[in-house]
């Protein structure tokens, strides 16, 4: 019996019937029996799908269990509470294309950070959050203990030190999700991120030690440590919004297990879905079709797979809705 679809759902199946609007449709289908047969899932995040408030869909994604296990980068995971504090603030630019580098130099000067046509505000957001990160990094230094950057993140959350600040529904927030069902994150690359950027300004500085935050070759064994729990029965799949590190670093935690660890009988991502807008071409993982996994022994022959070709902030979100059947 087939389950009762709401109206966004059914519109999706009415009219997406060809090109990306069918692999869409076909990757929400896929991603729906992967959960139905017991399966788990991971969703990467590249890219700024926080700023472009992907918390909207996913919060409810991680609330609903349809995600087991987020790889972000340090930007996705600072922007999200950025956003959640600081919405107000935020100035959207919808003539960007136009702006010359004079106008760009005037964003910089009044403190704007500019991401396509969303300009984050330095001090109501950085600056807001810096204050908190510092004083758990601090207390857990005195303490001798060491973290996780997204572990620090969920420490500000959870004692609500922000709550007088939100500016946005709480439930559209993914981190406060996350936090709440203290979903693992892995975040490979943090130290590029702004929070990131300011952490080693302080160990520069001799006021923090490196090793507080704990490192990305921690994350991945981490990530292993998981894998090896929730890999058995249907297996995990892989859903890849954007290129970059958030999706390449997880990836390859299973030929590393097989490979270089030679463990036997190591599962295969049992399905993978690409959402990207990067040309198909010359060396670039972001481009590379999912069939060029096979090669690198991170898919099998028979995993499902499936690339859409087109603006995450659009086709994640609906494939959101399919799952959740909105």
């Amino acid at each position: 019996m087939s389950k009762e679809r709401g109206s966004i759902s059914q519109f999706i199946e009415k009219n997406y019937l060809h090109f990306n609007a069918a692999s869409l449709v076909d990757a929400a289908k896929g991603y729906e029996a992967h959960l139905d047969n017991g399966g788990k899932m991971l969703i990467s995040m590249a890219g700024a799908m926080s700023t472009a408030e992907l918390g909207i869909s996913l919060a409810e994604m991680i609330r609903q269990d349809k995600v087991a296990i987020i790889s972000c980068t340090g930007a996705n995971l600072e922007e999200d509470v950025m956003n959640l504090v600081a919405h107000s603030h935020y100035k959207r630019v919808p003539h960007y294309r136009d702006l010359s580098p004079e106008d760009e130099k005037e964003l910089l000067d009044n403190h704007y950070n500019r991401v396509t046509d969303t300009c984050i505000p330095e001090e109501e957001a950085f600056r807001k959050l810096q204050a908190h990160l510092e004083r758990v990094w601090k207390e857990a230094e005195a303490k001798g203990e060491r973290y996780f950057p997204h572990e620090f993140l969920y420490q500000v959350v959870k004692d609500h030190a922000l709550a007088d600040h939100y500016e946005i529904d709480p439930k559209n927030s993914w981190i406060l999700a996350a936090a709440e069902k203290n979903l693992p994150i892995v975040v490979p690359g943090w130290e590029d991120s702004t929070c990131g950027n300011i952490f080693t300004s302080y160990v520069i500085k001799n006021e923090l030690k490196a090793s507080t935050v704990k490192s990305g070759i921690e994350y991945m064994v981490y990530l292993t440590e998981w894998y090896r729990k929730n890999s058995g029965g249907h297996g995990v799949g892989f859903f890849q919004i954007g290129g970059g590190i958030a999706g390449d670093f997880p990836i390859c935690v299973v030929p590393m297990m097989y490979q270089d660890l030679e463990w036997e009988e190591v599962p295969f991502w049992s399905y993978f879905c690409q959402i990207s807008d990067s040309t198909t071409s010359y060396g670039s993982y972001s481009g590379a079709v999912p069939n060029e996994k096979i090669t690198w022994g991170k898919l099998e022959v028979n995993t499902p797979k499936y690339i859409v070709e087109s603006d995450a902030t659009i086709v994640a979100p609906l494939i959101f809705s399919w799952v959740l059947g909105h």
